[in-house]
């Protein structure tokens, strides 16, 4: 793993990087953006960043390996931003265009990191889906190159800008729920047998050519052409962490700004494939999982996901001496004094139950998320989630993978940036 990344850069707080200015340019001026991947997720982010208050911005460009998501892509931008971007297949062609101020990069995870090292080469600021890479060594690289580059890198843990976050993180901070040591998260799902778990519908048109499967493989393993492997991706780990660097990223990083936490010290995890057994489903990465972790300060997060019941669905339990806060689906928060059998201290008992409802907020974080890095871009702002912490966050998903596929406890050192089993 590379040290060359210092250990000051890598514990900086989440929301005090120093935002960097467009040069020559009125931080009131329209920004021109490049869409790389413009699938289900950058679709989405498309749709979020129009219906957000993150004014002016021009979508000038967008690119996709798969024609039929580049059309969808276009039409988006065409209906949404009253424009006609210019459409690429190759990122690297996109890159080029020196009129575009920054990226957005929604493809593969596989993919993060020679599409941000070559961004930052173009010198473009860029934001970025979570996991920030597909191992923590690519990581590094890109917080180094970022440094280096001076440019505004965003990683997607949306999460922290959804409000009922902010105000969890608040109320740990006043002391509403006591010392904190012990966090529960989890992550539910279930469908029916004929719409298996991340086994995404296959366009009836798809074949090598429409897909340009050789740039979708860009450095991982050369295979031959393979609709699942291209439409599928998340069930393989030659371009996915599966659950940790999916969905657990996105718990440990909340936890992490909910409770002042960066890295953890150690990792264990077990799961497999338990409920999507069915003999022609060739899916490498496990649907259930569950992962241990230990952090500095005496401080405990218990992980698990299972895509066979959705009961429970999502959520995070911050367990205090003195009280629970609970956040379930992103849009429902709940804190509860601890009772202590009637006999609480009279600065407990005089605490009320509190719950707020917010229907839809997941979509208002993901818009306020891509709002605060266009005005991080401007200089009026300083970023939520950048690129060092989303790498601490990735940490913690790639050491969940690791322990899984080595069966091995993972620890991690924060001073010499480097893990090792036991």
């Amino acid at each position: 793993m590379s040290d060359s990344v210092s250990r000051r850069s890598f514990v900086k707080t989440s929301a005090a990087v120093a935002p960097a200015i467009l040069s020559a340019q009125n931080v009131n001026s329209e920004l021109q953006l490049g869409w790389i991947g413009t699938g289900s997720r950058g679709y989405y982010l498309l749709e979020r960043a129009y219906k957000s208050n993150a004014k002016p911005f021009k979508v000038v460009a967008t690119c996709d390996t798969y024609e039929g998501n580049l059309a969808r892509g276009k039409d988006r931008v065409q209906t949404m931003g009253g424009n006609t971007p210019k459409t690429f297949k190759d990122y690297r062609d996109l890159l080029a265009e020196k009129s575009i101020d920054a990226v957005v990069i929604a493809t593969p995870e596989h993919l993060h990191h020679p599409m941000a090292m070559a961004a930052l080469k173009a010198g473009k600021h860029i934001y970025i889906e979570k996991p920030l890479a597909h191992t923590i060594e690519e990581g590094w690289e890109i917080v180094k190159a970022t440094e280096q580059s001076g440019k505004v890198v965003q990683v997607g843990t949306q999460n922290r800008s959804n409000t009922l976050y902010q105000e969890a993180r608040e109320m740990v901070q006043k002391g509403m729920i006591g010392d904190i040591h012990y966090v529960r998260a989890f992550w539910y799902r279930n469908s029916l047998p004929d719409n298996p778990a991340w086994r995404y519908t296959i366009p009836a048109d798809t074949n090598e050519q429409n897909t340009d499967w050789q740039r979708f493989l860009g450095g991982a393993p050369k295979r031959p052409f393979h609709k699942g492997r291209y439409f599928q991706w998340r069930l393989y780990w030659d371009y996915s962490g599966g659950i940790s660097t999916d969905l657990l990223v996105h718990q440990t990083d909340i936890t992490h700004f909910v409770c002042g936490k960066t890295v953890p010290l150690s990792c264990m995890a077990s799961g497999g494939i338990y409920r999507w057994t069915d003999p022609n489903d060739d899916r490498e990465v496990p649907d259930t999982f569950s992962a241990i972790y230990e952090y500095p300060g005496k401080f405990h997060i218990n992980y698990s996901c299972y895509f066979g019941n959705v009961n429970y669905g999502y959520g995070e339990q911050f367990l205090g001496n003195e009280g629970t806060i609970e956040v379930l689906n992103r849009q429902v928060l709940t804190f509860t004094p601890e009772k202590f059998g009637g006999k609480a201290p009279a600065h407990v008992a005089a605490r009320k139950e509190i719950r707020i409802e917010r229907p839809g907020n997941d979509n208002l974080a993901v818009e306020a998320h891509l709002a605060n890095w266009l005005d991080a871009i401007r200089g009026k702002a300083k970023l939520i989630a950048p690129v060092q912490v989303g790498q601490q966050a990735a940490i913690s998903g790639h050491m969940a993978t690791l322990s899984y596929r080595n069966n091995k406890k993972i620890l991690f050192d924060e001073k010499t940036n480097k893990y090792r089993f036991v």
